[in-house]
């Protein structure tokens, strides 16, 4: 079974950016809708953003104005641009894919909604 494939955590000092990557060569993005996804310890999954299959995205209220995702249609990539880093943006970060449902409902942040996974990639920023 495809599989999204994240890369691109590691750790910062608040205030500072990273830019994760999410190779999803086993999906394509007109017939999938592709989001990121964090979980922090002992907190529940929460949807960051998700892309829909016609390039549309929403983003979670924690991160508006700070997080930008952009697609690279032919490397089948999707990007997460994380500016201004705090240290509750401290997560495991999860890629994960759907295929567009056949009635085609409004994309939600909500993780239930998505069955592909990714391993993760973790994030941590400090003071």
């Amino acid at each position: 079974q495809a599989q999204p494939v994240e890369s691109g955590g590691g750790s910062v000092q608040a205030g500072g950016s990273l830019r994760l990557t999410c190779d999803v060569a086993g999906f394509t993005f007109s017939g999938y809708r592709i989001g990121w996804f964090r979980q922090a310890p002992g907190k529940e999954r929460e949807g960051i953003v998700v892309t829909g299959n016609e390039g549309s995205a929403i983003y979670g209220d924690s991160v508006k104005g700070r997080f930008i995702v952009s697609r690279d249609i032919p490397k089948k990539i999707l990007y997460l641009q994380m500016n201004n880093l705090q240290p509750d943006d401290t997560a495991r970060y999860y890629c994960a894919a759907q295929i567009v449902p056949w009635n085609n409902p409004p994309c939600r942040l909500v993780a239930g909604d998505y069955r592909n996974w990714g391993e993760g990639t973790q994030v941590t920023v400090s003071e």
